[in-house]
Order: C-alpha cells, then structure tokens, then sequence
C-alpha cells in the first residue's frame, strides 16, 4: 500500500471527527480547516511512524493537539482563565431538568477556558476518548485528566449559567452531546 493510498484511507476514516476537534479548539471553521489540513499533511510525512493502525484516530489527534498548542504558543491569543478563583461549586441535583446549551456560548466559553482543561473537556465529550487516552494524549496521569475535567466543567457551568448560582446543570453524558455528527452553524 503506497503512502498516499495509506492516507486516503486515514482521511476517509477520520476526516469529519478530526475537523469538529479542531474546531473546538480554535473556535472558528478556518482555523479548523487549517489545522486539520496540517494534520494530514504531518501524517504523510511520518505515516512509517504509525506502527498500531488501530491507533490511528489517537495518533492523528496528537498531531493535531501539537500543530494547536504550537500555534497557540506563537500566536498567545487564547487567554488562560484560572480556575482556582471558582473554589467549590455546588451540584444540582440529579433529578432537576438540564437547561438548554447554546452552542455558540459554548464554544466561547471553551474558547476562553484554558487548553489544558479544554482538551479533555472535548476529547471526553465530544470525541468520546477514554480517560485512558485522554491521559496518553496528554501525557498526564488519569486522576489529573480527571481532575482536569472536573474542573473545566466547573467553569463552563459557572459561565453558561451565572444565575444558578445555586443549582449548577450538569453537562450531558458524552453520547448526548457526541452524538451523531450534526452541523449546526457550519459546525459538525
């Protein structure tokens, strides 16, 4: 199997979830476009690394997650928000009806939250990796991905719903918000 034939399949296969990545990432269709063209274009040129191909939506997703934090780190136009400043949030409780989500809201609000807390909070959520690969990802240890987004959900509840105060909504599971890819907005 040549190289470009090997790729092909890699972009047939992972194209549409690697593009709602990184759109959650950078927070807008052109940067996602970019960056998951960059994706591609860094898998061929190391396609002889990928010795798992059963790995490769992981491996594809690394890349990615490098090509954003180096962009990141050239361009400093995210924003870090500490989220020590939230302390203890209280739950809802379990029975109390989830309120509706805006998805551009959302995405703000994850274009305001700092890397490391938003990068679980998607590959979780929306890509629905494991802890397990979270933590490779990131090279962190699972308790910290865990933490990780125990604390990034803090925030974008205390941001999306400022006047509940009291009782915080819990984000949905992953496959309520996964789910099917649907575009809404130009964004799968």
């Amino acid at each position: 199997m040549s190289s470009a034939h090997g790729l092909l399949a890699l972009i047939d296969a992972h194209y549409e979830s690697l593009y709602r990545y990184a759109y959650r990432l950078s927070g807008t269709p052109a940067d996602a476009e970019d960056l998951t063209q960059e994706t591609f274009g860094k898998a061929l040129a190391h396609l002889s690394q990928l010795r798992e191909p059963e790995r490769a939506k992981a491996w594809l997703f690394r890349i990615l997650r490098n090509l954003y934090l180096h962009k990141v780190r050239d361009s400093q136009r995210h924003k870090e928000i500490p989220l020590e400043s939230l302390g203890d949030l209280p739950q809802r409780p379990p029975d109390d009806p989830l309120p509706e989500i805006d998805p551009g809201k959302l995405q703000q609000a994850l274009n305001d939250l700092d890397e490391t807390f938003r990068t679980p909070l998607i590959l979780f959520y929306f890509e629905e990796f494991s802890y397990r690969d979270i933590a490779e990802q990131m090279d962190v240890p699972i308790g910290t991905v865990m933490s990780r987004l125990a604390r990034g959900k803090a925030y974008l509840r205390h941001r999306l719903f400022p006047s509940h105060e009291r009782d915080h909504p819990r984000l949905p599971e992953a496959k309520a918000v996964s789910g099917s890819p649907q575009v809404t907005d130009g964004v799968p």
